[in-house]
């Protein structure tokens, strides 16, 4: 009786275990399929969205050189659609890493302090500035799990002229972890979903006051069970009124979600996260463009 009651256990928890992975998978895959639209499901379709990853040439894996002059709209638009290395979603589980070091990219610290919607700011006037101001509007959003949280900080922090705040791919990717895990509009208070910066790149520059930059993360949950997974996300950055903020315009092409430190991760230009404590403000009000 013992026995027989002991593989039951195992068992619930193996698949809760996996039952909290598929969700989220589901919440990554139905976020790039929003955030792509029709056009890119079309291509998903033909690619087929398992498999291995794409050895197309001409994918974008980081700038090649930093725009000190802007170009304009045009120019913009054609750095934020260019395509990166397709993967497929198997890419984003914990994966074997490579002994290859990747280059690492130094990523300046925030003041400390709030900003709108409890964002934490103060980043510097530089692309590198933008990717930590992008880290912390995901961490505000995907670590509450909630739609309302999500639309307040997209409200906060996104330029007229971009997609609506329902429709902004990390509102979708919460939106598909509650509905997975039938919680409504909320994470239950038993849940919990951490994220750690693990890698960046700076997809491309147009003059010192934009970029589209991308962020790769960690991703643990815990919901009856625990689980891991990279999520990957690229946007548009503009500097305004003395802060980055998420810039008008199309969202850029999907980012290749890869566990970290793996070789897909590698080969998709992402480079380690390393935190710049030299940029702290001696104080908290001390920061660049705020003038």
């Amino acid at each position: 009786m013992r026995r027989a009651a002991t593989k039951k256990a195992e068992g619930t928890s193996e698949w809760s275990r996996r039952r909290l992975l598929g969700i989220l998978a589901a919440a990554v895959a139905v976020a790039v399929l929003l955030l792509g639209g029709l056009a890119y499901a079309v291509y998903l379709a033909i690619a087929g969205i398992g498999d291995e990853a794409s050895a197309n040439t001409g994918v974008a894996t980081g700038e090649t050189e930093r725009s000190t002059v802007a170009r304009g709209a045009a120019h913009r638009d054609e750095i934020a659609a260019e395509p990166m290395l397709t993967v497929p979603v198997s890419a984003a589980f914990p994966g074997e890493t490579t002994s290859a070091k990747a280059p690492e990219i130094k990523i300046p610290t925030g003041t400390g302090v709030n900003g709108p919607a409890f964002v934490m700011t103060g980043f510097p006037h530089s692309p590198e500035g933008a990717i930590g101001q992008l880290a912390q509007i995901d961490l505000a959003v995907l670590q509450s799990m909630s739609l309302s949280t999500a639309e307040e900080v997209y409200n906060a922090w996104a330029l007229p002229g971009g997609v609506r705040a329902e429709d902004w791919w990390i509102t979708a990717s919460v939106r598909a972890f509650l509905s997975s895990t039938g919680m409504g509009e909320v994470k239950d208070p038993s849940a919990s979903v951490t994220l750690e910066p693990a890698a960046a790149l700076v997809k491309g520059t147009d003059g010192p006051d934009w970029a589209t930059v991308c962020v790769l993360m960690k991703v643990s949950a815990t919901y009856k069970s625990e689980g891991q997974i990279a999520f990957a996300h690229c946007e548009r950055m503009q500097w305004v009124g003395g802060r980055w903020m998420v810039a008008p315009g199309a969202p850029p092409a999907p980012a290749p979600a890869t566990w970290p430190g793996t070789q897909l991760a590698h080969e998709a230009g992402w480079r380690t996260w390393s935190t710049d404590h030299t940029t702290e403000p001696a104080h908290p009000g001390d920061t660049e463009g705020e003038h």
